[in-house]
Formats: structure tokens, C-alpha cells, sequence
């Protein structure tokens, strides 16, 4: 095997989340683009010139270049990122794990499906083990799909990780308040949020209630067992650029004291941490005292993008206790997320897949 970078295909690679991997990814240190997939009106044109690019700085030198491909196998990489819309994902990732690329998906398509992990590294990553269970299934030899959650269940779950390890979670009631670039771009109209929040993002709810308890939950003897707590969601979309709120109520199964609850929160480290993936925030939850924090502008960067940032902890007259969270929509809650999902797929030795390229060499070094 050469020590050469992997190779990453980009599906969706025009969209919001879809720069956000090629913005990520252009200096890291494992990962290289060599392939970008997009819609048909994008097809066969160099990605610099197709792609209308939102983010701050330019693009990549090495990606813009690049000609936009068809979403389909075969693609000139190793292993694929994908953020594409759900009903073009449910079609498009299983032919790539079909031809024996790893899939790390921002998609909802298969995200509670059975055989399929939903993962926050920090959080659950032995879930992992279904991977095999799932090659059976499906019929996939060397490929598979791995997802990741929706940009504010990340958000939650991780703030109720270290809770539910260390007192249990009875019930949860979410209250978002989400950014108008997680509905991609050209996104929500400017004259419909201007001046307002809706009350209603369609399909976001649903997500929230269901995805939490698959992540905190257990894997075993080939089943997931979702984790026994409820979760009451209301989502609203507000005029802030980035940054997904969410005003969290908590139930605990067993009692704990205020310096409990925010020592469990600001302790919480993970075996992430101790491998040092490149994606990894040293601090996966900062907890901050200010009254006025979280806000999504002081602090959606923090860890670069990728830690929650916890504040208003205290206790509640309805629940338990209740606190505040802030993350980064687009990179923690979407393209950071799955590519720290590539990483821990990569240290744990699941990704890389021997090539021709690779087979000739380690031939050519064994004769030697």
C-alpha cells in the first residue's frame, strides 16, 4: 500500500454542503478531490466554470479543473462523500457501494434503514460493526453506505451524549431556530424571511424525532435498539447566514445537581479525541456561562466549525434542566460531519481500498 493521499469523488458537488467538502478538504491532510459529480445542467464542464461559488475565498486550483461528472460509477477516486437530495441519493449511492466504493453520506436516504449506521464519531462509533451485516444484505463486497445525521440532530445528540451516559434521558422537548443556508441555496426566498421566522421546515421534525434515539442507542447480536426516550421537536427557519439554534428541555432518569449537569457537558471528551483525527475539535462541547450565549455569530466557529457550544444551563420548571446549543449547520451538522466520519472510518482501517495502482506497487516491493 503507497502513502498516498485518498482519492475523494464529491456528489452534489455544486451545492452548498457539496463546497463545503471542497472547501474542507483542499488541505487536508489524507484526503484529495480527484472527482466531482453533479446535475445534468453542470455535466462536462470544468467545476470552476460551472460552479457558482458561495463561500468565502476562492476555489480550490486543484478542483477547478475538474469536469463534473454524472453522480454514477465509475468515478476517478476512492472513496465517496455525497450530498445529494435524498431522492437522487436513494438511486445513486448504492450503485457506488454496488461497484465497491466506500459511501459516506449527508443524505437522508438510508439514514434508518436497518442495516445502515448513523454516525457522530464521538458519540457512537462502534455502530460501525453493521458494515458487514449490511455488505450481506445488500449484496455490496468491498463497498458500503455510511451516513451521517441531520444538521440539528448533530447538534442535539451530542449535547445529550455525555447526559445519557451519565444520568439517563427520559424526554426531550427541541425548539430550533435554523439557518437560512440549511436549505441550501438559492435557498428561502428573501422577501419570506426577511423580518420573520417560519414556523415550518418541511420534513425537519420528523428528523429530529426519530434520528436522536438510533445514535444514542445500542448495536448488538446484529439489531439497533434505539435508546427509550422521547423527543417533541418544533424547527423554525430565522435570517441568520449560518449557525442552527436549538433550546433544549430535558428529562433525566436519575437526579443530578446543576454542577452535575454542566460538568457532564463540558468534561465530555471522546476516543476521537485521543486519535487525533485531523477533523476532530479538541473540545467536542464548549460550555460557556454568559447569559447571552450561544449566538450563532460569536460562536458557530468554534473548533472550526465543528464543537457545539452549550450555554443558559439551568434548571427547568417543566422538565429537569434546559439549556441553549449552537452548531455550524454546514460544516459540523453536514460536510464536517461526514468527513470526520471518513476519518474514523480510515483509522479504523475501513476506507482505503487497494487499487490496481496500489497492487503494482506492493508487487513491485515484495520482488525487491
Amino acid at each position: 500500500m503507497t502513502n498516498r493521499k485518498i482519492r475523494v469523488g464529491v456528489l452534489g458537488a455544486t451545492g452548498i454542503v457539496g463546497q463545503r467538502f471542497i472547501q474542507l478538504l483542499a488541505e487536508h491532510p489524507l484526503f484529495e478531490v480527484t472527482a466531482v459529480a453533479a446535475s445534468d445542467r453542470s455535466q462536462g464542464r470544468a467545476y470552476g466554470e460551472a460552479c457558482a461559488w458561495r463561500l468565502p475565498g476562492e476555489i480550490p486550483a486543484r478542483v477547478r479543473p475538474l469536469i463534473i461528472e454524472s453522480p454514477q460509477p465509475p468515478l476517478d477516486c476512492d472513496v465517496i462523500l455525497s450530498s445529494l437530495p435524498a431522492d437522487t441519493a436513494r438511486e445513486a449511492e448504492p450503485a457506488f457501494a454496488h461497484a465497491g466504493y466506500p459511501v459516506i453520506s449527508n443524505a437522508s436516504a438510508f439514514r434508518m434503514e436497518p442495516d445502515v449506521p448513523m454516525i457522530i464519531p464521538e458519540v457512537n462509533p462502534g455502530h460501525i460493526a453493521v458494515l458487514e451485516q449490511q455488505q450481506r444484505n445488500r449484496g455490496f463486497s468491498s463497498g458500503y453506505i455510511v451516513t451521517n445525521p441531520n444538521c440539528s440532530t448533530v447538534n442535539l445528540a451530542l449535547a445529550l451524549a455525555p447526559l445519557h451516559a451519565r444520568f439517563g434521558v427520559e424526554a426531550v422537548i427541541a425548539t430550533t431556530i435554523q439557518a437560512v443556508s440549511g436549505a441550501g441555496y438559492p435557498g428561502v426566498a428573501s422577501l419570506d424571511v426577511i423580518d420573520n421566522v417560519l414556523p415550518h421546515i418541511e420534513g425537519e421534525e420528523a428528523k429530529m424525532e426519530r434520528e436522536p434515539q438510533k445514535i444514542l442507542g445500542e448495536y448488538s447480536h446484529g439489531q439497533f435498539e434505539p435508546a427509550k426516550f422521547a423527543v417533541s421537536a418544533q424547527c423554525h427557519r430565522a435570517n441568520v447566514s449560518d449557525g442552527h439554534v436549538v433550546a433544549v428541555r430535558v428529562k433525566l432518569a436519575r437526579s443530578a445537581t446543576l454542577e452535575e449537569v454542566r460538568a457532564a457537558l463540558a468534561d465530555f471528551r471522546s476516543a476521537v479525541q485521543e486519535l487525533r483525527l485531523p477533523s476532530a475539535p479538541g473540545r467536542p462541547i464548549i460550555v460557556r456561562d454568559e447569559a447571552d450565549r450561544p449566538q450563532p455569530r460569536l460562536d458557530r466557529d468554534a473548533g472550526n466549525g465543528m464543537s457545539v457550544t452549550i450555554g443558559r444551563i439551568s434548571k427547568d420548571t417543566v422538565l429537569d434542566y434546559r439549556f441553549v446549543t449552537l452548531s455550524h449547520n454546514t460544516i459540523r451538522g453536514a460536510a464536517g460531519a461526514a468527513i470526520l466520519n471518513a476519518e474514523l472510518l480510515e483509522a479504523r482501517g475501513l476506507l482505503r481500498r487497494e487499487t490496481e495502482l496500489d497492487a503494482a506497487a506492493a508487487a513491485g516491493a515484495a520482488k525487491r
